[in-house]
């Protein structure tokens, strides 16, 4: 695997901690700035609504442009909002701050995931997406839990500095370490009314909606697990870093175990991870009163919801194949739009007082109704590959079809 691809997934570690960290910063940053979790869960929502919009906005405006030249900028912007964040004096300039940095962290995500797919052959790309994932589920692992340990002892705003922190190393690997491309010229030169051809495609629209469900299921329960675990389970808010790490590293198993079988297997990995997910959740709905069931579940969770996660995102490069950058921004979108849809479903059901547990319920009514969506993909893909057949070997497709 080329060194590039692991420098893409140390800076998706930076991007990723300040994504998912204010699962662990929700108490204190309400109490801070005077709003209820459910609002402060928003700005879970906030940062996901600007990764929905960003990504392909951006992919469109950067698509001729020198890719490593695009990761520093969007890097360099992602960093100054950091910064916007931990000096934010109201609400307001917070959930703005969010917004822009999403902006950039969208960016990042669609060229670094082009980026990454072109210094692989196919038949690594679940690999490689399985890399930059990983960063996901390591910023899980220590990014969040430092996150919530920093906002409990030093102030929430002091996991922002440490992000803007973490945004500058990760800028120095990629200036010293992606390689330096040039805008493609001829025939290969990007454009983008033949990359936008790709959403004609109902393949391309089945994995966006298979994976906004997914994220979706996740996010309903993950924005709120720290207000499960301690009014629900019981646990102590100290303990609340040890269970996001845990849940962490279930992902990066999950993201581990995705990517190994995905290139050879991927519907297969796709309904195998996302029915887990809708299991685990079911069982986390009944079970979240019991410290032990709660703490075992979250873990189980991360790994259901990341073994799918490289899989979904090498299906939306197989069926986009001929528009890389607008692939790797739709994948983007797509996980975001369930980034949204989830915090703020979750918030909708504890608004109207059904309690912290219904979230798990949503979360697995949301995962089932992915289960389905993959089910008509694999369906579809089936059935094209049948025509195929039929156009490029007519004598044999009676037989074939017959037997």
């Amino acid at each position: 695997m080329p060194l590039g691809v692991y420098v893409l997934g140390l800076s998706v570690f930076a991007l990723g901690t300040s994504e998912f960290m204010l699962s662990g910063l929700l108490q204190p940053l309400a109490r801070d700035l005077n709003v209820s979790i459910p609002r402060a869960g928003l700005l879970v929502s906030a940062f996901a609504i600007g990764m929905v919009v960003g990504a392909p906005l951006l992919a469109a405006a950067t698509l001729r442009l020198p890719r490593r030249v695009t990761l520093v900028a969007l890097l360099a912007a992602f960093g100054l909002g950091q910064v916007a964040g931990a000096l934010a004096p109201t609400y307001g300039v917070l959930f703005v701050s969010r917004v822009v940095s999403a902006l950039a962290c969208a960016g990042f995500w669609a060229v670094g995931a082009a980026v990454a797919m072109s210094l692989v052959p196919v038949d690594a790309r679940a690999r490689a997406m399985a890399i930059l994932v990983g960063g996901l589920s390591i910023a899980n692992i220590l990014g969040v839990p430092a996150g919530s340990l920093l906002g409990q002892h030093a102030g929430w705003r002091s996991a922002f500095w440490a992000v803007a922190l973490m945004s500058a190393i990760a800028l120095a690997g990629v200036i010293a370490l992606v390689p330096r491309t040039d805008p493609a010229t001829g025939a290969d030169k990007p454009r983008l009314r033949r990359e936008l051809r790709i959403y004609a495609d109902k393949q391309v629209w089945l994995n966006v909606v298979t994976i906004a469900l997914n994220a979706a299921a996740v996010f309903a329960v993950f924005s709120y697990l720290g207000p499960l675990l301690t009014d629900v389970s019981g646990l102590a808010e100290n303990r609340l870093p040890t269970v996001l790490a845990l849940f962490g590293l279930g992902g990066l198993i999950g993201t581990a175990l995705g990517g190994r079988i995905a290139d050879g297997h991927l519907f297969g990995t796709m309904y195998g991870g996302i029915a887990a997910s809708a299991v685990t959740l079911g069982l986390l709905a009944f079970l979240a009163r019991s410290p032990v069931a709660a703490i075992a579940l979250s873990l189980l969770l991360g790994v259901a919801a990341f073994t799918a996660a490289p899989a979904l995102n090498a299906r939306m490069f197989e069926v986009a194949d001929a528009a890389p950058t607008l692939a790797g921004a739709t994948t983007t979108s797509s996980f975001n739009i369930g980034n949204t849809l989830g915090p703020w479903l979750g918030g909708l059901v504890i608004s109207a007082g059904w309690g912290y547990e219904s979230v798990a319920l949503t979360g697995a009514a949301l995962a089932a109704a992915a289960v389905v969506t993959t089910a008509l993909a694999s369906l579809t893909s089936r059935r094209r590959a049948r025509r195929r057949l039929g156009v490029t070997c007519p004598s044999a497709a009676p037989a074939s079809w017959g037997a």
